[in-house]
């Protein structure tokens, strides 16, 4: 692409206010390669993005490209949590895909590294990449260490935990203080399978990044030969015009949904699927997800489900060996394409499971399905999600009494000041794509209830979503959302829901008559916006469709 820009006597302008950054006549004639890079000194898992993009910059150097850095924007979801801040956190994704689009297209461009870390940072790229279709590789920042507090691990979603113990009495404010200062040891995203480190395993998979993308330690000397090796690889899927459409194709998607079953990712994982496999125009839905999960076991319990981490995950032999023991069951498509240029067959051939209590094998599952459940109902008509891994094993159905917040905010303090009691159900609505809008991530209610102790005793479902720290019987992403009419918002205090994980049924237990009459007398809420969330409450689509904007 670059050489429409820099060719010829007519580019004379293009080429003289390249030469104002230092180049040469000589560089003008390689390839121009854009690191896109989200380094900030405001998101502890961007903060070393900068070096990473260094040892980008030298492959592609020593490979005989241009590099050139442009910045991306990256909210933190753990900072954005629990405040009007979270609204914005799903909208970025699509300032993310259209700033990528902009900027590969509006510079030409020959080819792009993309350095991700954080949440939204990951799909926004991936979404970019597969629309811009230039040769593109991906190579995250990396998870972040484990923090510890009396000899245990701990991470993030442990602190939100904390609160609710200190809220029960359970511990005190001083030991909160100091598993506050433990927690987070340093750069990368946070520890456990949430949402950075899902997507970034599950990158792998799609083949657009290359073995050990999703689980080497930000702190590893690893990740930084990881990147000037992604530097050094862009230059031959340039020469070879190897895209990313090619690359993720059908057969990439199926793989990734797989191991995204496998792994008991994050629930965004699946917002997150649906929209970039838009972009990639390839058909993916709840129905393809439900059946993949019906056939593929989990294999792995990552915090917050347990007490290991992706540090773990990566002595065990990271994602090439999970893909590896699935392929055993016949689930891998190992003849998809990936950024070595090769079947992704020849990146898990010789990868095995290190450590069988980290990884299981085929023949121990935790699960011999999934660890994420599609659930339909006549709530979620057109579906929901749950992480089922994150769900004590012991449970398999629950029925409870409807407790109806309008907001997160409302729901947090009736949890903290203890109206939430067992055998509830809170339901918490007007917090989808349209009508929170932004469909925030709710980790504070569930963590404190978790905190608490009622993990396995209250249910809470939403139209909105759940951090990937996320643990308990937590049904998000129900689908038609409240403020578009659907029928959670009808429920009343009171009403008795049915949660059945066999069936991967929600039903709410009231006749279709009293129904009708509540749909005729209830006024829905109203929004007062404007700037960038008025406008992305017009285009955005339900959770079901990825929460693409209309195009």
């Amino acid at each position: 692409m670059s050489k429409e820009l820099l060719q010829g006597i007519d580019k004379a302008p293009q080429r003289s206010l390249y030469k104002a950054l230092g180049l040469n006549d000589e560089d003008l004639q390689k390839p121009l390669i854009a690191i896109v890079s989200a380094f900030s000194e405001a998101v502890p898992g961007h903060m070393h993005l900068d070096k990473v993009a260094e040892a980008v910059k030298a492959g592609v150097w020593a490979a005989g490209g241009v590099p050139m850095i442009i910045p991306s924007i990256g909210m933190c979801d753990g900072l954005g949590m629990g405040h009007a801040g979270m609204r914005f956190s799903l909208p970025s994704r699509e300032l993310i895909a259209d700033s990528v689009e902009t900027m590969l297209m509006g510079h030409a461009f020959d080819g792009a590294v993309f350095i991700p870390n954080c949440d939204k940072i990951v799909p926004g790229m991936l979404m970019g990449a597969a629309r811009t279709n230039i040769p593109a590789i991906f190579v995250s920042g990396g998870p972040m260490l484990s923090g510890y507090h009396n000899g245990k691990k701990i991470g993030l979603s442990n602190v939100f935990e904390a609160v609710g113990a200190v809220k029960s009495g359970k511990i005190s404010a001083t030991e909160l203080a100091q598993i506050e200062n433990s927690a987070c040891p340093g750069c990368g995203s946070c520890c456990g399978m949430y949402t950075a480190n899902s997507m970034n395993c599950i990158c792998e998979a799609l083949g657009i990044a290359l073995p050990g993308n999703g689980s080497i330690p930000a702190v590893s000397a690893d990740r930084l030969r990881l990147a000037k090796k992604a530097g050094g690889q862009i230059m031959k899927l340039v020469h070879d015009a190897l895209t990313p459409r090619r690359i993720m194709t059908q057969a990439a998607f199926n793989n990734a949904v797989t191991l995204d079953m496998a792994i008991g990712a994050s629930t965004n994982s699946i917002l997150h699927l649906l929209a970039i496999a838009h972009e990639c125009n390839v058909q993916l839905n709840y129905t393809t997800i439900a059946a993949v999960s019906a056939k593929t076991p989990t294999l792995c319990k990552l915090s917050p489900a347990s007490s290991q981490d992706m540090e773990d995950l990566n002595r065990a032999g990271g994602v090439m060996a999970i893909l590896n023991e699935l392929n055993t069951l016949g689930l891998i498509d190992g003849n998809a394409i990936t950024v070595t240029g090769s079947p992704i067959s020849a990146s898990y051939a010789d990868s095995t499971i290190l450590n069988p209590d980290v990884i299981r094998p085929k023949d121990n599952p935790y699960s011999p399905t999934g660890g994420i459940k599609v659930l339909t109902g006549n709530i979620a008509e057109e579906g929901s999600v749950i992480k089922h891994s994150g769900v004590d094993a012991s449970i398999k159905t629950f029925s409870g009494k409807a407790k109806v917040f309008d907001s997160e905010e409302e729901a947090t303090v009736a949890i903290g000041s203890g109206k939430v009691v067992k055998g509830d159900v809170v339901v918490i609505r007007y917090e989808g794509p349209k009508g929170g809008p932004g469909m925030r991530e709710m980790l504070g209610p569930t963590a404190t209830l978790a905190g608490m102790g009622l993990d396995k005793d209250v249910a809470l479902i939403t139209d909105g979503r759940f951090s990937g720290a996320t643990r308990g019987l937590s049904v998000g992403h129900i689908c038609p959302e409240a403020y578009e009419g659907g029928k959670i918002a009808y429920i009343q205090n009171g009403d008795k829901i049915d949660i059945n994980l066999n069936t991967s049924k929600i039903n709410l237990d009231v006749s279709a008559k009293e129904l009708s009459t509540r749909m005729k007398k209830t006024r829905l809420k109203d929004l007062e916006l404007k700037g960038y969330l008025l406008r992305y409450s017009k285009a955005v689509t339900n959770s079901a469709k990825g929460a693409v904007l209309k195009s």
